[in-house]
């Protein structure tokens, strides 16, 4: 009887038709993410408008939605550890698509508010688990690259969002925007039937056959009377999975991690949330600052999946510290602008080096750490990222409150561009998993040769 490696086998598949219908689905579940993130700051020009609130009161309703976001990623990557991914998932897509609906029908910022905080926390567990998971069945040579094609769809929701906006506001008002994020719902039958659990916490688990049964779907060639052994990443997570971020010489990296996470949150979610309003200040009219939301977009999927490639090939730090450095850069260049070209142009850097990042560090993170504990290394990390996304918003819209001059506010938010870059350039990329698996490889090879060398026969001289 064979006796197979459940991690090594799904590592050394090949992309086939399992593959891109996880891919698919995963997609569509982070662009609705994505997209019931972007329709608030689409949309809060209007509600501004119509219920007559404050800059720093529209900003409050942002920072309270992604502070539940927060309670999101704790709490649900460390039940997915508990219950599964998988149930995690669905669960999530419940709480951010039925309460972003639910919206639509406030009447005030009071209900609005507790709406998009309950929505919040479906939109911050989502996330995490929905990374680790494509992690895990994604094949060793196409990993970062897969997981890049499922974070692009939250860009994509972004765009739809954005274009969305931009066609209804004027016609039927912005409720419509927000009822259309029921579309998950309706989708959710589908979607339980498609995604896979967890391998890694079905062995855990001891249901072995349900492990099987998904290992042959990755690799159709399994033998049918294969055992599985236990992966050999669960043998040092032993204890609280957040300890163990600090242990095997990862403290420094971890802690880099969670300052980057925190500069690239507070950038994306200054962004999302104002950046119709900073280009409206800057002189453009709606439909054109919600437009530049779709370029923003845009560039964060071409960075999402071209950059994505490039990393599989030279590294993760090679590619997001200069990417971090180029949106401060950006940043700083926009507010001197005068050429809607040049401004196009500028925001797509910004979108690849905003969104763009937190969609490529969080698939670093997700391979930094062993298969065991990946879920919750992405929650804390993504939960310490959202601290900045709670300040973000509310900091801005102090910001505009003081009508200093457009440069002065983008080049404000270049800074935590700056400083993530700073902080992913002190990561320690040799005490990474897949660096330790690699040695623990290496080893076995090198004892196998020295045994085969010794088991050879003594041939003496004639």
């Amino acid at each position: 009887m064979k006796f197979i490696n459940p991690m090594q086998t799904i590592d050394n598949s090949r992309v086939h038709s399992f593959h891109i219908a996880l891919v698919a689905w995963l997609f569509f579940i982070i662009m609705s993410d994505g997209y019931d993130v972007v329709i608030y700051g689409a949309v809060v020009p209007a509600l501004i408008e119509e219920w007559g609130m404050s800059d720093v009161l529209a900003g409050a309703i942002g920072s309270y939605t992604i502070a539940g976001t927060v309670i999101g990623a704790i709490t649900f990557g460390l039940l997915a550890d508990k219950i599964g991914r998988k149930k995690v998932i669905i669960i999530c897509i419940v709480f951010f698509s039925f309460f972003t609906f639910l919206s639509g029908f406030a009447s005030g910022a009071v209900m609005f508010t507790i709406c998009r905080i309950i929505a919040g926390l479906g939109l911050g567990g989502v996330m995490p688990n929905v990374m680790a998971l494509m992690t895990e069945f994604a094949p060793k040579y196409k990993r970062t690259a897969l997981v890049a094609y499922v974070f692009a769809g939250y860009s994509v929701g972004g765009i739809i969002a954005a274009l969305t906006s931009r066609a209804l506001l004027p016609i039927v008002g912005w409720q419509p925007v927000f009822w259309l994020a029921a579309i998950p719902l309706l989708m959710l039958p589908f979607i339980i039937k498609n995604i896979p659990e967890s391998v890694a916490y079905l062995i855990e688990k001891g249901e072995l056959e349900k492990a099987k049964q998904i290992l042959r779907k990755v690799d159709p060639s399994m033998p049918l009377l294969a055992q599985l052994e236990p992966p050999r990443s669960t043998n040092s997570a032993v204890g609280l999975p957040v300890v163990k971020m600090f242990e095997e010489k990862r403290a420094l990296s971890t802690f880099m991690f969670w300052i980057a996470s925190f500069c690239s949150l507070l950038l994306v979610f200054s962004l999302t949330t104002w950046l119709p309003r900073l280009l409206m200040q800057a002189g453009y009219d709606l439909s054109s600052s919600l437009l530049f939301t779709a370029v923003m977009q845009v560039g964060a999927i071409a960075g999402t999946i071209l950059l994505g490639r490039l990393m599989d090939k030279v590294g993760p730090k090679k590619v997001l510290v200069p990417l971090f450095l180029s949106g401060a850069l950006a940043l700083g260049l926009i507010g001197f602008s005068k050429s809607t070209v040049i401004v196009f142009g500028l925001i797509a850097v910004i979108g690849a080096a905003s969104i763009g990042v937190q969609n490529l560090s969080s698939t670093f993170v997700s391979q930094y750490y062993p298969t065991s504990i990946r879920a919750s290394a992405l929650g804390s990390t993504m939960a310490i990222g959202r601290i900045g996304g709670i300040l973000a918003p509310i900091l801005i819209g102090i910001l505009l409150t003081l009508n200093l001059h457009p440069q002065f506010n983008f080049g404000a938010i270049g800074i935590a561009s700056l400083v993530g870059g700073i902080a992913l350039a002190f990561v320690q990329e040799q005490h990474a998993s897949y660096n330790k698996l690699e040695e623990e490889n290496l080893k076995q090879v090198q004892s196998k040769l020295v045994k085969e060398s010794y088991a050879e026969p003594i041939r003496l001289p004639k």
